[in-house]
């Protein structure tokens, strides 16, 4: 039985890392993490966030610091991108709320990783050791000893491989390929002043188009825009992240309406993602040591869920632990367990929400018929799987 007072090792300084570092301190554990990049800090531009995310932010003790950063829209809405046709539209105000006990809303990623950060600091129990990747992973009876690209050695009672979608603990335990989907997503973030007026809408916001999408949303108070947009490449992509070109995104939305168009020509620069996902595996718990976030599940980003998945992954670590006393063995066993169909279910319908977006010809209209006429009521029966998650029902495979 490991005593609170043990050190556990966090590969990985992300939001998923982050979130784990506050969960175990939560259970006694002092925390060290290990993150490879020089600072601690998130790459990227906005992320959605729904119920689900903030009874995870909660349970973490970081509600409120992640609430006031981040942007309360009130609804989300499909257009087809390539006539304005309005596919859908699911109100997120007073009835969303009432429904799921919390908001949904959208938000910089690097303000959920402050929050988080902050929150990390104040514990004073979690040490961080920034520009240290982990190289490989040793346990034995009494623990696991993580070694570094300079064989320093780190040792705790477990470790949680939350190294992201490029996961080296994932390599060394489990070693199987990415699958890269050829999907290609530009991001970007615009001020307010340039935004187009007719699109400043309190909104999560997505054009969906023949082998394409757009999405728009208010970040930091409003005074930022999120556009993100997403094709797929004629090319053979390799995954990762770049400097996008504005001439090369210009060139895949040459038939979509007027109004979507606006948005390709905003940003002075686009960052670059060449998208992947993996098979979601049936193990994920080795012994010790265990993955967590991207590491676990890496997902395309169709259902906007991927940040929320690692999150809900802390505070079900968490509570295995509780549960079972702190014994490692049986937690992480029981945290796979509550993790693993939830989290592929995520995976997989990505995939097909991302065939859904970018239908085209006859599908395309089949398509913009889904949803005709659908209540409020019946879109939020339709997501109750997904955001009606809390703290009190994560371990509910046990």
């Amino acid at each position: 039985m490991a005593s609170p007072d043990s050190q556990v090792i966090v590969a990985g300084g992300g939001i998923g890392g982050l979130a784990a570092a506050l969960a175990l301190v939560r259970r006694g554990f002092t925390v060290k993490v290990l993150e490879q990049a020089p600072q601690l800090g998130e790459i990227g531009a906005g992320i959605q966030l729904g119920p689900n995310a903030f009874s995870a932010f909660d349970a973490l003790g970081v509600g409120e610091r992640t609430r006031s950063r981040a942007v309360y829209t009130d609804y989300m809405v499909m257009h087809d991108a390539l006539d304005e046709y309005q596919v859908g539209k699911i109100p997120t105000g007073e009835a969303f709320l009432k429904r799921f006990g919390n908001p949904y809303a959208v938000i910089h990623r690097q303000d959920v990783h402050d929050s988080l950060l902050e929150g990390a600091q104040a514990t004073g129990k979690i040490s961080f050791c920034t520009s240290t990747r982990v190289s490989r992973v040793e346990q034995d009876e009494q623990g696991v000893t993580a070694i570094d690209q300079t064989g320093q050695a780190h040792r705790g009672v477990a470790l949680i491989g939350a190294d992201g979608v490029k996961s080296v603990v994932r390599e060394q335990f489990v070693g199987d390929p990415a699958r890269v989907t050829g999907h290609v997503v530009y991001r970007a973030v615009v001020d307010k002043k340039d935004f187009p007026q007719d699109l400043q809408w309190n909104a999560a916001s997505i054009w969906v188009g023949p082998h394409c999408h757009l999405v728009h949303y208010p970040l930091r108070g409003g005074e930022q825009y999120n556009v993100v947009v997403t094709f797929h490449s004629r090319g053979q992509e390799q995954w990762g992240v770049t400097d996008g070109s504005r001439e090369e995104v210009q060139s895949y939305f040459q038939d979509i309406c007027p109004k979507a168009r606006q948005l390709i020509d905003l940003p002075k620069s686009w960052r670059r993602w060449a998208t992947a996902d993996r098979e979601p595996i049936a193990r994920w718990t080795f012994g010790r040591v265990t993955l967590l976030g991207d590491a676990a599940h890496p997902t395309t980003q169709y259902m906007a869920q991927g940040a929320c998945m690692a999150l809900e992954d802390a505070v079900t670590l968490g509570e295995a632990l509780r549960v079972h006393g702190n014994d490692f063995h049986k937690a992480l066993d029981l945290y796979q367990h509550s993790r693993i169909a939830r989290t592929a279910r995520i995976v997989l319908s990505g995939r097909e929400m991302g065939r859904i977006y970018h239908a085209k010809g006859v599908e395309r209209l089949v398509r913009n018929d889904l949803w005709r006429g659908r209540t409020p009521e019946r879109f939020y029966d339709a997501v109750e799987w997904l955001y009606g998650w809390k703290v009190d029902n994560c371990l509910a495979a046990h």
